[in-house]
């Protein structure tokens, strides 16, 4: 019987359930039922448990209240898309139910699980049933009750876990949409994979392998003697580690694989669905990063060289390592002082869409939209950034408003998130601000244009589906109008028909297509022009968006 539970035992739980995530992220994002090429539950859920995991990985606390907050304070940060931030708000409550605790019971655990679905169900404006929400909250009930009698919690994780399976299956029935699509909640199983987990570590069932291989290296590394070996046996000098951020078209990386092998040795890569990072010991960290670029944009890159570090330490002397150098950006204020009243943040993704909020009084672009949601940190970095007293955020997509609300509590700023939905709402916004008035009437005022502004979205199929009575074919033109599926085609003329059929019914005075990255000039122009025909007395401005993902995205006004 195990009555109590370990700060060590948490951490070595969380480190599991973070694997487990990884390894089941895309099984979890192929339960998204809507075809559109999406940031996807299973990859948000797994990047946002990655910033905890990478913060207790070897570690040596050993009180379960302590190991709770830096796990709950790293998933704030670290929080991408709707299902990142309701799995962060579980464990902010978790973490404050364990708080001060050396370890907990049963019945203690129980209640910091319930306390994090009561922090979650009030951070949701309208909380939906069939849900993340619906699992835990069942899981949570019956730990709780079970934790009244039964002071075991191997049996008290063993009953969440049933509970929790059982409501997963019933979300198909409680969603009308996953009922047509005959699948489970995808954040339902992703918090089920958490729990599997944590049952499966208290049972000594699994073990976190990158916890073991952390502590076996770090083992290795006092066992090291230097003078053993000479600095001419180090056949390659630089020891390269770089994060790479996978362009949106991403190439397989085994031909990379196979060019660094051959320029170096000791590589390791390992990626997810957005980025990739290497390490690899090389003569030439230029080529390596050269041939990298290929396949993404550079993030962050650390080179040491590993002669004059081994020459060091014979010596007697600590050696230089790139966590030496001194960062010119250290010593500037995390905080920007406040040089104005109101300041602005945007999130966006397309060069054109850039350099337009830029133009329109945007003190801070984040990169980021549908298919890459950008954290909680990303978003808390551009407010701090922001010189001024008030900072609005603009998520522009409804996956992110959530990520954006959790910076409000995090900085000295006062931050007013605006629940701009889509990219066009954004700038329709700041189209109409007013920087005389006070930020109030400023958020007033933004309300009320974001509720006039209609948007239309062309994009692709990500894979064959059938949705809403639709039957859609991967690669196909999808046609959406404020968030609902208008229809699919692979026929341009179609498309165009079907779309310029729905805007007419909303009898609109300008009509705004932005077309992405993958749209070249004349069929932009060929696009507009057709559907200024199809609209006459509208006017139709076409401007180059330069966005991912979608080909058009149209504001209706």
């Amino acid at each position: 019987m195990k009555e109590n539970l370990s700060g060590a035992e948490l951490r070595e739980m969380l480190l599991c359930a973070h694997e487990a995530l990884d390894a089941a992220k895309q099984a979890i994002n192929e339960l998204n039922v809507f075809p559109v090429p999406d940031g996807d539950t299973g990859t948000n859920m797994t990047l946002t448990i990655s910033t905890a995991a990478s913060e207790l990985r070897g570690s040596e606390e050993t009180r379960v209240g302590i190991v709770a907050d830096k796990a709950a304070s790293a998933m704030l940060r670290g929080a991408r898309g709707n299902s990142g931030v309701i799995m962060s708000l579980l464990f902010r409550g978790i973490a404050r139910g364990l708080k001060g605790l050396e370890a907990c019971t049963a019945a203690e655990f129980a209640a910091a699980m319930n306390a994090g679905v009561d922090a979650a169900y009030k951070a949701v404006m309208k909380p939906a049933e069939g849900t993340i929400l619906t699992v835990s909250r069942v899981a949570s009930a019956a730990a709780v009750e079970c934790a009244e009698l039964e002071p075991d919690i191997v049996v008290v994780i063993s009953r969440a876990l049933s509970a929790g399976r059982e409501a997963l299956g019933e979300t198909t029935q409680q969603n009308p949409v996953l009922a047509r699509a005959g699948v489970v909640d995808a954040g339902g199983m992703g918090y089920i994979t958490i729990l599997e987990a944590f049952l499966g570590s208290l049972q000594g069932r699994i073990r976190s392998g990158r916890l073991g291989a952390t502590e076996a290296s770090a083992g290795e590394e006092e066992s090291h003697v230097f003078g053993e070996f000479s600095t001419e046996e180090i056949t390659f000098a630089y020891d390269t580690v770089y994060t790479m951020r996978k362009f949106q078209q991403e190439k397989p990386l085994d031909l990379l694989r196979t060019y660094l092998s051959s320029i170096g040795d000791s590589l390791v890569i390992s990626e997810d669905d957005e980025m990739f990072k290497v390490h690899v010991h090389t003569n030439t960290p230029g080529e390596a990063l050269s041939e990298s670029a290929k396949y993404g944009v550079l993030e962050i890159a650390k080179i040491e060289n590993m002669r004059s570090q081994h020459d060091a330490l014979l010596a007697g002397q600590k050696p230089a390592t790139a966590d030496a150098i001194t960062d010119p950006e250290e010593d500037a204020p995390a905080v920007a002082p406040a040089e104005k009243r109101c300041g602005f943040v945007a999130v966006c993704a397309g060069e054109g869409m850039n350099q337009l909020f830029q133009e329109l009084g945007c003190d801070q672009v984040v990169t980021g939209g549908q298919t890459m949601n950008p954290s909680t940190a990303d978003i808390l970095g551009a407010v701090n950034r922001t010189p001024s007293e008030v900072v609005f955020v603009l998520p522009n997509n409804k996956n992110i408003i959530m990520a954006a609300e959790q910076v409000v509590p995090l900085t000295e700023k006062r931050v007013i998130v605006v629940p701009t939905k889509t990219v066009p709402q954004g700038i329709a916004a700041m189209l109409n601000l007013n920087l005389d008035a006070e930020p109030e009437e400023i958020r007033s005022a933004f309300t009320d244009v974001i509720g006039k502004v209609h948007t239309a979205e062309v994009t692709y199929a990500a894979r064959n589906s059938e949705y809403d009575g639709h039957r859609i074919r991967a690669g196909e033109y999808l046609c959406l109008l404020d968030g609902g599926l208008l229809g699919s085609t692979g026929r341009p003329a179609a498309m165009t028909k079907m779309l310029s059929k729905s805007i007419k019914k909303l009898n609109p005075e300008f009509v705004t297509i932005y077309y992405g990255e993958d749209v070249a000039d004349p069929a932009a122009k060929a696009f507009s022009d057709a559907l200024t025909g199809a609209l006459p007395g509208v006017d139709v401005i076409l401007v180059n968006g330069g966005q991912p993902v979608y080909y058009y995205l149209i504001a209706v006004e």
